[in-house]
């Protein structure tokens, strides 16, 4: 890649560049406005008053109250506080937590970690379609669940996952639902009424904000304990003086994508399908893994008879991210495609691309031909 070659970044759904706006908002905050929101005096107040915007800022997007916003350092906590905070004030005759196969890391180790304490996981299998049968999920809630969690769009196929319908379910035991947002926040209309869920959690470095600050969503009466122990900020469940700068950017973050919300999801459901069209047609025997339906900026796409991870490799000038895992010299097939039915084979020839804001047209052209090139070489590398 040369030096006035920009690079085409097709990795949104691991992490986002800070949008212009939302640094601009948080500038202050780095600067003169410095005070701890706890402090009685004008430097306090005034960033008190910045985290009350941010928080109304969030919730709106979402279409919650601001009261039930707690602010985090991200998805991660987020979910722990949502997972764990749950299960520390469970009913005892509550030991069960029903979850799926393909959650993020964020959610399936505070479960390893609960299960470990003596808690009964139950992981619910996907469809071939890389989402969950509502109806047989049904099936194993019971008196015993405590919680469910399903997060609401795959980080990798981008499938959308049926938390509503389950939610109802979920309810109609006296069970929790709570739903992990990171990548829906931003690509589609996210509103915990429609969804049903009592908890949900946000990553603001998936949405234009920065790494290190998120949210979670905490429908007013949910029972909820405290993972950290401290001072009492953020209504006593999450204390540590906040980090006010990040929790600005987040506010803006959420603002400017309730804003561009429609606009960017038809653009990039276009740019997304153009892609993969001439994937597909330079590439024969290229499969496709994200479904109709599914976020509007992923795709999730296999190669023939190549390593995904070389075919990127391969392709300089072009950032996106491996459908599988390289271990100790054995690269490892993604664990959703695994789940989905896909062969170990057709599986180690994954790549997610996932197109944001900033993602043009010729983009999608100039991605293509490295892909292409980067394509023939590996085959024909394998083919010595």
């Amino acid at each position: 890649m040369s030096h006035d070659q920009p690079l085409i970044y097709l990795d949104h759904n691991a992490t986002t560049p800070v949008a212009p706006q939302v640094l601009d908002a948080m500038l202050p905050y780095l600067r003169d406005q410095y005070g701890n929101p706890s402090s009685d005096h004008p430097t306090g107040r005034a960033a008190a008053r910045a985290v009350a915007v941010a928080r109304a800022q969030v919730a709106a997007l979402i279409g919650a109250d601001p009261a039930e916003i707690i602010f985090t350092s991200g998805g991660t906590e987020s979910n722990n506080l949502a997972i764990r905070g749950t299960a520390s004030i469970a009913n005892p005759t509550r030991r069960r937590i029903i979850t799926t196969v393909v959650e993020h890391p964020a959610t399936t180790a505070p479960l390893a970690h609960l299960n470990a304490a003596g808690w009964t996981i139950t992981a619910l299998p996907v469809t071939s379609a890389g989402t969950v049968d509502a109806a047989m999920a049904a099936t194993e809630l019971g008196p015993d669940v405590a919680l469910v969690t399903m997060m609401l769009a795959q980080n990798e196929t981008g499938a959308i996952l049926p938390v509503p319908t389950v939610a109802a379910a979920a309810h109609a035991v006296g069970a929790l639902m709570h739903t992990d947002a990171a990548q829906a926040i931003g690509k589609i209309e996210v509103n915990v009424d429609a969804l049903g869920v009592d908890l949900l959690s946000i990553a603001g470095h998936k949405c234009y904000a920065p790494k290190g600050v998120g949210a979670l969503y905490r429908r007013a009466g949910t029972p909820l304990g405290p993972v950290l122990f401290g001072a009492g900020q953020e209504g006593g469940v999450r204390p540590g003086t906040e980090n006010v700068p990040g929790i600005v950017g987040l506010g803006a973050a959420c603002e400017l994508a309730g804003g561009r919300l429609d606009a960017d999801g038809v653009r990039l459901a276009v740019l997304r399908d153009t892609l993969w069209e001439q994937l597909r047609d330079a590439i024969p025997g290229s499969v496709r893994h994200t479904p109709k339906g599914s976020l509007p900026n992923t795709l999730m796409v296999s190669f023939p008879d190549v390593l995904g991870r070389a075919v990127l490799a391969a392709s300089p000038g072009l950032a996106a991210s491996t459908g599988s895992a390289c271990h100790a010299g054995q690269d490892t097939p993604a664990a959703t495609l695994l789940a989905m039915g896909t062969t170990p084979e057709v599986a180690l020839g994954a790549v997610r691309l996932s197109l944001g804001h900033g993602t043009t047209t010729a983009d999608i052209d100039n991605a293509v031909r490295i892909f292409v090139r980067g394509y023939g070489d590996c085959a024909t590398s394998s083919l010595r």
